[in-house]
């Protein structure tokens, strides 16, 4: 065979795989169901300088409905006036309260101590933990309880709608469900209990104080930077259920402001997902041979090279980059209403994989990970 045949071929098998997940997966991936029994729940927020998103947050939280709400919001040694805004609701509103996050012991990363914090200060037995820059319709919470129930799970997460506003934003946020649902059999994750099935999304977490307790809550994860991975593997690991679901439609979130912030955001916990040592390599081959390949091919075809070409090598290199391309157009169509996407879709991916390995050269190479104005690096 060829080279031009084996890379045909490859390009061929790695962008079926995803194709197929994907089909499957959307159909599993189902939005929470309407509200249920009433719930008591306590919306658990770490903020640390987040003035620009803390109001925000809080009228979407104090708007909910369904259920019986606290919001307890832990000021995690903001340099801005994030706690003084907090003090503010909490002073109209009795549902709201502030915390002041104790300093970080070593070992620990900041978020994972501030949601310990938030766990060990919350009032009712429904533990939300919701990141500031998200914001939440007035029945979310009420729907994310009954999925709970529904799913007979001990954690759930449901993932936002992500708003972009930045190239990078555009170019590398709606990858998240297409890593998601291209990659995890969501069928055999829900059947088995495999900490290497679980799935998460770090921005919204729903769990039940019992549960969370038996799974040692954050403290489990507390030198980690990708919660969104780790706790469900936490949970999975004490025996617990894990499930996801699609929160498109009561969830958003902008993540970032900028391109560079993007790209930094992107890169502080990579190693610990698809960046990690023992995963970076079937993951660059599965991403780069079926989502990159495919369109390099067509580029030498159309420049000439499809003459000299077998027959079936010119078929399964369209058929790949068919394939790449049907598979995002449907997950672009459900989770952000266009089908555009997929023009960008082979150097979204080639920067993905870009940013996973310029991380682990960073890991390895001993250099220090920070965010909002603290490391990372557990001490």
């Amino acid at each position: 065979m060829t080279l031009v045949g084996v890379a045909a071929a490859v390009a061929l098998a790695t962008a079926a795989l995803p194709a197929l997940l994907v089909v499957a997966n959307l159909r599993r991936f189902a939005p929470a169901p309407p509200p249920g029994d009433p719930h008591s729940v306590s919306a658990l927020v770490p903020a640390r300088n987040e003035a620009e998103a803390i109001d925000g947050l809080l009228d979407h939280l104090l708007a909910s409905r369904g259920v019986d709400l606290e919001v307890v919001v832990l000021d995690d040694d903001s340099r801005d006036d994030t706690g003084a805004r907090v003090a503010a609701r909490a002073a109209a509103d009795p549902r709201v309260r502030l915390l002041s996050g104790q300093p970080l012991p070593a070992g620990w990363c900041g978020k994972q101590h501030a949601c310990a914090q938030l766990a060990a200060a919350a009032r009712h037995e429904t533990l939300a933990f919701v990141d500031a820059d998200v914001r939440l319709a007035p029945d979310a919470l009420a729907r994310g309880a009954a999925f709970l129930d529904a799913a007979a799970a001990d954690l759930v997460s449901g993932f936002p709608r992500q708003i972009t506003g930045q190239a990078a934003d555009r170019l590398l946020l709606p990858l998240i469900h297409f890593i998601l649902l291209g990659f995890l059999p969501l069928g055999r994750a829900r059947a088995q209990p495999s900490p290497a099935l679980a799935a998460g999304c770090g921005q919204w977490f729903i769990t039940r104080r019992a549960a969370y307790e038996r799974a040692g809550g954050h403290a489990a994860i507390r030198r980690s930077l990708h919660d969104g991975v780790m706790l469900p593997r936490a949970f999975r690991r004490a025996g617990l259920r894990t499930d996801i679901f699609d929160a498109t439609d009561v969830a958003s979130c902008r993540m970032y402001d900028t391109s560079r912030a993007t790209l930094a955001g992107l890169a502080k916990n990579a190693t610990e997902g698809i960046g990690a040592p023992r995963t970076i390599v079937p993951f660059t081959v599965l991403l780069v041979g079926g989502q990159v390949l495919p369109w390099v091919l067509v580029g030498a075809g159309l420049l000439g090279g499809w003459r000299d070409w077998p027959g079936w090598a010119i078929v399964a290199t369209v058929a790949a980059a068919a394939l790449s391309a049907a598979t995002r157009i449907q997950l672009d169509r459900r989770f952000t209403g266009s089908a555009v996407g997929w023009l960008g879709h082979p150097l979204g991916v080639a920067v993905l994989v870009a940013i996973q390995w310029w991380a682990l050269a960073r890991k390895l190479a001993g250099a220090k990970t920070s965010w909002r104005g603290r490391s990372l690096d557990p001490q």
